[in-house]
């Protein structure tokens, strides 16, 4: 009863219905003792959402290639700023589930193959303009047209038709059915743009229905924003004004944080994790979720286009000391799929792709290569990329074979290295199912496959089971469809997933957050800007 009275009294001093010296009294009253009393208060207020400040956000993504066009968006930085500035049909909540965003409600039918989302009326874009069914269609048009360029192609093959129905109802028709179709929807490059006369004018365009109107955009410097006073949630973007720091070198990443240069950074090399958690005015803040880093190789280029040769690779790499001397322990070895035992329809029969020397010389014999195989590398790809792509080079000279690091320069890294060269470090922040992970990455009709790994019997029979396990709705025949995919990729494809790791961030006492923390994303899943506050 005791207990009820306090939540009740907690409830209305987090909205302002009685102040703290009321709230005190009341908790004096239900028999706290005056400390107790006190600390309650202040963790009731700590916990409570309040507006204004600048948020100055220190982030280790951004390049001067950076575009505001969302389809084209490659990292971190540009993701966040999407989330900030835009909104999707729906979004991945902090407590991990999928609700509705610019919808107000979804739903299926015809075996999961027709989708209709019903759109949340009056929701005003940052130039004045309301949100309806055409700037909907139009977006998802963009994405998919024939001569987009967008990582979000991939995901949209399978939509057939996209109709209205009114100005506040759309429906979507798929080749095939696909009970994970509102999730894809949620995937940030699929932010809704406002049309002019029934077109998306200018996909570069800063405008957004987003909790933040852009103000100025400096492509791998930094980019600031103000709060959007029409933002359509109640509740978020408590900031007046959000900074985007591009600081792609972990130092001095560190040292901004440390000297209350910038209140938040991401990406803390796990190395320093216990020198920032020293500092008495910050606070470490870790998550684990499906962020994984990869060493993709092009099987489109020499010499990974030889099975025998990736394969040696594979069994060269000692991926528990990278876990170890990398993310010092923050993580666990990976296995060659993008798929972990936190995901549905997880193989838990793979085969372990762990250092063993003897296969590993078995199978660089068998490819007839010789000479050194080049590694493109760089911290911009992940934090200790350059150390990792190392341990690799030395556990692979113990077989003979003979790496080169490459040490590419962090700007540009993504458009200039990353899915262009042969092999390079990489990283990805997964996806919450098997089937976007691979429509995002693995399939033969994305933009961002990068190991090219499209065609030869083993490809196509893996794209061939996505797209059944996609619309399959027997739980045991989708399960053999996922683990026989997952084979095929593990033995045949060019990804060498190295780690998976935590996210480590860092960040000013100041701020203050939910109790639950998105693990989509880095940065509570890429969404702090709207859902922190200062206490």
């Amino acid at each position: 009863m005791k207990d009820e009275y306090l939540k009740k009294q907690a409830r209305w001093l987090s909205e302002g219905q009685i102040d703290r010296r009321q709230f005190i009294r009341a908790a004096i009253a239900a028999g706290l003792a005056v400390p107790s009393a006190l600390t309650l208060a202040t963790n009731v207020l700590a916990a409570t959402p309040k507006q204004g400040g600048k948020l100055r956000y220190g982030t280790s993504y951004g390049s001067t290639t950076d575009t505001l066009d969302a389809g084209t968006s490659e990292h971190g930085m540009t993701q966040a700023l999407n989330y900030a500035r835009g909104n999707q049909l729906t979004e991945i909540d902090n407590d991990g589930t999928l609700v509705p965003e610019l919808s107000e409600s979804f739903e299926a039918s015809n075996g999961a193959k027709t989708w209709v989302f019903n759109l949340r009326q009056g929701v005003e874009f940052h130039n004045g303009k309301t949100l309806t069914a055409d700037d909907v269609i139009a977006t998802f048009n963009y994405h998919r047209g024939e001569d987009s360029k967008s990582a979000a192609k991939g995901l949209l093959t399978g939509i057939t038709e996209i109709k209205k129905d009114g100005d506040n109802r759309v429906i979507f028709e798929l080749s095939g059915g696909n009970a994970d179709f509102p999730f894809i929807v949620s995937d940030y490059h699929i932010m809704i743009m406002p049309t002019v006369n029934g077109e998306i004018e200018d996909p570069n365009s800063p405008v957004g229905t987003g909790g933040y109107i852009i103000e100025k955009f400096e492509p791998g410097v930094r980019t600031t924003l103000k709060r959007n006073p029409n933002f359509f949630k109640q509740g978020r973007a408590h900031f007046d004004e959000v900074e985007f720091i591009t600081l792609a070198d972990t130092t001095a990443r560190q040292n901004a944080v440390m000297n209350g240069d910038v209140d938040f950074i991401d990406n803390v090399d796990a190395k320093t994790v216990a020198l920032l958690g020293r500092v008495p005015t910050l606070n470490i803040l870790k998550t684990t979720g499906t962020q994984h880093f990869t060493f993709p190789m092009r099987v489109d280029s020499a010499p990974f286009d030889n099975y025998d040769l990736r394969m040696a690779l594979k069994y060269a790499i000692k991926r528990q000391e990278l876990v170890d001397k990398i993310l010092l322990g923050n993580g666990e070895a990976g296995n060659d799929v993008p798929v972990n035992a936190s995901m549905p329809y997880f193989n838990t029969e793979l085969p372990v792709h762990e250092f063993d020397a003897d296969k590993a010389a078995f199978h660089y014999k068998k490819s007839g290569h010789s000479g050194t195989i080049q590694l493109s590398a760089s911290d911009s790809a992940f934090t200790g990329a350059i150390d990792a792509a190392q341990l690799i080079a030395a556990s692979a000279k113990e077989v003979g074979i003979d790496i080169e690091i490459v040490r590419e320069p962090s700007d540009g890294y993504w458009s200039n290295v990353w899915n262009k060269k042969p092999w390079c470090a990489c990283y990805w922040g997964g996806r919450p199912t098997q089937d976007w992970m691979y429509s995002a990455a693995y399939t033969a009709d994305t933009e961002w496959n990068d190991t090219a790994w499209k065609t030869g019997e083993s490809a196509e029979k893996f794209n061939e089971l996505v797209v059944m396990a996609r619309s399959e709705t027997d739980e045991v025949k989708r399960k053999d469809q996922y683990w026989e995919a997952q084979k095929l990729l593990q033995d045949d494809g060019g990804a060498i997933v190295g780690m998976w790791a935590s996210f480590i961030h860092a960040h000013s006492k100041a701020l203050a957050h939910d109790e639950k923390i998105a693990a989509n994303w880095t940065s509570d899943g890429s969404k702090l800007a709207e859902r922190w506050w200062f206490a």
